[in-house]
């Protein structure tokens, strides 16, 4: 019995991401390295779901298999999950992701569990479709933490909760923004200038500068910052890069970690933004000579609830962090001159996060959405909300802030 080189690597990466706390986009980076495009686009669904799903997976593996999945050993628990996995949302045969499966703990120098694999996969594939059928909706169908639910249901209330963790267990749209020259062929104009729909990114045009992968969320932020030329633009927290390269004027970029710096240096160099000063420093503890700037971004570290669908293993590790992302508008503030402002962006719609940070800055609000009012936030309109489900983009909270 052979295993197809798509769900050897999508194992290797549910090892590496459970059992190694690996991040999943670097896992599978390595894991599909040797793998054609078919079978890296197999190996990625198969991958990223099992990760995104693993809650109701394990739910089902443990009501079918009546054995709790945390005393599995570790090659057995990868490839239940996976198997599940291809049982309850794929269309793949049965019998071959109930056969892998149980070769994959074989691989694993488990013989012993195989008999065990078996008889799981065997009750998964008569048994799993019905269970995942009569969950009640809510976060174990959907998987997430409570946690997240909950926040969830703060903001938009559980038929907006439940329509929200439903969009981004599913791809988003493909967008890149047009950094020059003519758009993509084929490419889709939005309602975010600069902004184009594409069925896929063209590495190449990437490469050459003309277009970068960027959601029409986050291009909203930067858009929002407003900076022309012969502006001084403070961005704080800067890597990759993407809303870096939209700012006009004299741009000066702060990163704190050397590697996401050196990224960035790479990323701007590609969009041709070698005018952008790069300094590697503690965005709350910035370097004095750092001072009087018109406007800033303050694109703060938060807990990535906005985008789950991209990143499938967020949902499990993410942390909100408003001590940090107030102290970087803080330090923002200081670094302003009087009249400038500030823009202060989050990929999450947690309110702790969000309007919270907003209200302890002590800033007064420039209202945004007048200008924006497609993306305006539904309860507080002064700000900006884009949300999976409604807009079809990543979901970022943005808001202006006037330094008086």
């Amino acid at each position: 019995m052979t295993v197809s080189p798509a769900r050897r690597a999508a194992y290797e990466v549910l090892l590496r991401v459970f059992e190694q706390d690996a991040y999943a986009d670097r896992a599978f980076r390595s894991a599909a390295e040797d793998l054609d495009e078919r079978e890296r686009a197999f190996a990625q669904r198969l991958a990223y779901g099992s990760v995104q799903r693993v809650r109701t997976l394990d739910h089902a593996i443990e009501t079918l298999g009546r054995r709790p999945v945390r005393k599995l050993d570790a090659p057995v628990r990868a490839a239940l999950r996976l198997g599940a996995y291809q049982l309850g949302y794929t269309d793949t045969a049965p019998h071959a992701a109930v056969n892998e499966s149980v070769e994959l703990v074989r691989r694993a120098g488990l013989e012993r569990a195989v008999p065990f694999t078996n008889a799981v996969m065997r009750r998964l594939s008569d048994g799993i479709r019905p269970l995942l059928d009569s969950l009640p909706d809510g976060p174990l169908k959907e998987s997430y933490p409570d946690w997240i639910h909950d926040v969830f249901v703060r903001v938009l209330g559980e038929e907006g909760a439940l329509a929200l963790m439903r969009a981004m267990n599913e791809p988003l749209e493909t967008v890149v923004r047009l950094v020059r020259g003519e758009p993509p062929a084929g490419a889709e104009a939005t309602d975010v200038p600069g902004a184009y729909r594409v069925a896929r990114v063209d590495e190449v045009l990437v490469a050459e500068g003309r277009t970068w992968p960027q959601s029409r969320g986050s291009q909203l932020a930067g858009l929002c910052v407003g900076s022309r030329d012969g502006d001084h633009v403070l961005d704080l927290c800067a890597a990759p890069g993407g809303k870096t390269g939209q700012l006009r004027g004299e741009v000066t970029a702060v990163e704190i970690d050397p590697a996401r710096a050196r990224e960035l240096r790479e990323n701007l160099a590609a969009m041709g933004r070698d005018d952008v000063a790069v300094v590697e420093a503690d965005g709350t503890d910035l370097p004095p000579e750092l001072n009087g700037f018109d406007h800033a971004l303050v694109d703060a570290p938060c807990s990535g609830l906005g985008v789950l669908a991209q990143r499938p293993d967020l949902r499990w590790r993410a942390t909100p962090l408003p001590e940090l992302q107030l102290a970087l508008i803080r330090s923002a503030a200081g670094r302003v001159r009087r009249g400038g402002s500030i823009v202060y962006s989050v990929c999450t719609p947690n309110p702790d996060e969000c309007e919270a940070i907003v209200e302890a800055s002590g800033l007064r609000v420039l209202p945004l959405g007048q200008t924006w009012p497609a993306f305006a936030h539904p309860s507080r309109p002064e700000f900006l909300l884009t949300l999976p489900h409604v807009h079809g983009t990543t979901g970022f909270f943005v808001a202006r802030l006037a330094v008086d």
